[in-house]
């Protein structure tokens, strides 16, 4: 069952959630950060993931190896991520050690030294050298810029070389003051953990004061244009194919109405795209659909990887399916099983501590209701046939589709999008 969530504001600003589970020896602790790639200007693409990285180097009090040692004492987890508008640092211990690994987490979030930043810097580069060799991974972020142009949202989060390579320590250290600030900081733990004794020991450890500068003001939303095309020739074996276009904010009701839409067209085995591309004619091995929420928008998008010879067969069958989701967004047995199947993803989800901080800290910084699981069962059984074809009409609608592909020939890939027809893609 899940249990009701406890939030205390600390006079720092710093929100403190807790969420009990009596079951369990450990406890998964998050310092949840409101800042991201989205809030980044040009000149300062990539930042967010170099702090990220920095704040691992070392603090005032804790050296970086130190840091690892106590950590691998504990034989707990330390880990962190850097996202489009959150940037998080989690941890999961044993109870006995969340004071201990409580103030190390804090100390690096609040006040980390900043030093060592060259050797931090080649990491990334070599990070960002690796991306660029995964056509797998970077075809999303040449997907995000078809849909968002040369918004913030549209840029890859891992940053650009020459602002990792560049940027002045001082600038950094300023880039942290600005952004790291008590109020725009949520702190979950989800596990063995008790409210009073947690907020005490966040208001013991916690710095309170804060250089005074408010944190820098977010990107506007991005402005729905055209859609594009995107392509990136590279050698490789497969053409790396992802369509779609805007999605719904995380803040829309329709969300779970789009995440039922999402199980039935590609988001799991049983899906219509895995069954028809994979399944039935062996076409791919990667064939999925898949959804962002950001605060004021969202993304929808497919995703399709498969050899020179079957990029354009798999985009055809793509292009039927595409139209059989207009003409009928879901049997009543597929949105039966769509519901069921979320139900007990959600379920399931409940028993890891990390899932239920993840859920805490995430959606509380983004000033999101913490649904129970009892409201968050009614919202998905609530999905009608109705709610999905509205969806379909308006996020898959041909006049909304970007399309971007990574491959050997750019005209084998402006082909095969044509299979689609211009009832389903438009040229731009």
């Amino acid at each position: 069952m899940l249990q009701k969530h406890r939030l205390t504001t600390l006079d720092s600003g710093v929100r403190v959630v807790t969420e009990a589970m009596p079951s369990v020896r450990s406890v998964s602790l998050g310092f949840w950060i409101g800042t991201g790639s989205r809030g980044e200007s040009d000149a300062e693409a990539g930042l967010s993931h170099l702090l990220e990285h920095l704040l691992f180097k070392g603090s005032e009090k804790y050296g970086s190896l130190e840091i690892d040692q106590i950590f691998d004492g504990m034989g707990a987890e330390l880990n962190a991520g850097t996202g489009k508008e959150t940037t998080s640092v989690y941890a999961r211990v044993i109870d006995e050690h969340v004071p201990e690994a409580f103030e190390v987490m804090a100390d690096m979030v609040f006040r980390p030294a900043l030093n060592d930043i060259e050797s931090e810097r080649a990491v990334i580069l070599e990070e960002i050298a690796m991306y660029e060799d995964d056509p797998q991974e970077k075809v999303f972020d040449l997907f995000g810029e078809a849909v968002f142009g040369e918004h913030p949202l549209g840029r890859a989060i891992i940053g650009r070389s020459e602002v990792i390579a560049e940027t002045p320590a001082d600038q950094i250290a300023r880039f942290h003051a600005e952004r790291y600030q008590p109020r725009n900081v949520v702190i979950a733990a989800a596990g063995a953990v008790e409210h009073e004794a947690f907020v005490e020991l966040a208001a013991r450890t916690v710095a309170a004061a804060t250089n005074g500068r408010p944190a820098p003001a977010g990107q506007p939303a991005p402005a729905i244009g055209a859609p594009r095309r995107c392509f990136e020739r590279k050698d490789t074996e497969q053409y790396h194919v992802c369509l779609g276009g805007p999605g719904l904010s995380r803040h829309d009701e329709r969300r779970f109405a789009l995440r039922v839409l999402d199980n039935v067209f590609g988001g799991t085995s049983s899906s219509r795209l895995f069954q028809e591309v994979r399944e039935r004619r062996g076409l791919a091995y990667a064939v999925y659909s898949f959804t962002s929420a950001y605060q004021d928008t969202g993304q929808v998008g497919l995703y399709l990887g498969t050899r020179p010879d079957n990029v354009g067969e798999g985009l055809s069958v793509i292009a039927s399916e595409l139209v059989r989701l207009r003409e009928e967004p879901a049997t009543p047995e597929e949105l039966a099983r769509a519901k069921e199947n979320l139900k007990g993803r959600v379920v399931l989800a409940l028993e890891s501590t990390g899932a239920r901080m993840n859920r805490l800290g995430a959606e509380l910084l983004a000033d999101m209701p913490l649904l129970s699981l009892d409201e968050t069962v009614e919202r998905i059984d609530a999905v009608t046939l109705e709610d999905l074809s509205g969806l379909v009409g308006e996020l898959w609608s041909p006049d909304r589709l970007s399309a971007a592909g990574i491959g050997p020939e750019e005209g084998r890939f402006e082909e095969a999008l044509a299979s689609l027809g211009p009832a389903l893609v438009e040229t731009p």
